[in-house]
């Protein structure tokens, strides 16, 4: 039996005709009285959050927190449904963020307009900058998901760049200068 039949998701070989995922629906039932598409454009936008968050294998506390003011801020939730919703999609990325990234991020941009998807570039980078250090590990996937969001090189540079003081590749090229 596989770990996705014993927690009842579902075998992970194709999503539904949808565009649904398990880590969709699981993050939706919790948004019940959400209307339906607001409710998987919130499902998505958090675990793709966790998706940068758990970039490097590890979502600090401080990555936590600022997850759950994002989706608080953009589901207008309370905080301890946003707070919920944050721990479903971190779980869910961290069992099976490999298999559903792509598919969730593709569902997203289905759901989210031009100025909804580059909202989420930005929170990206604002999670990955919230231990107060982009990593080039976190770097490389917000990098990836800014392009399966169809977002230009430019597009991505210009976001990134607002978060220069944080990327700890240029921190390191600034500490060498300063020896």
């Amino acid at each position: 039996m596989s770990i996705r039949s014993f927690l009842g998701l579902g075998a992970p070989a194709s999503a539904p005709s949808s565009g649904e995922t398990p880590t969709v629906r699981k993050i939706v039932r919790e948004l019940e009285n959400m209307d339906r598409d607001r409710a998987h454009y919130v499902a998505a936008f958090a675990f793709i959050l966790s998706r940068v968050a758990n970039a490097d294998r590890q979502i600090s506390e401080q990555e936590t927190r600022r997850m759950e003011q994002i989706v608080q801020r953009i589901g207008h939730l309370p905080e301890a449904q946003a707070v919920l919703v944050v721990q479903i999609a971190k779980a869910q990325n961290q069992l099976f963020g490999g298999t559903d990234n792509f598919i969730v991020t593709r569902e997203f941009k289905r759901l989210a307009s031009r100025e909804q998807r580059a909202e989420l570039l930005d929170c990206l980078f604002a999670v990955s900058a919230a231990d107060d250090a982009v990593s080039s590990v976190e770097e490389t996937v917000i990098r990836q998901i800014a392009e399966e969001l169809e977002f230009s090189h430019r597009d991505y540079i210009s976001v990134r760049s607002q978060y220069a003081d944080k990327r700890s590749v240029l921190r390191s090229f600034r500490d060498r200068q300063q020896d």
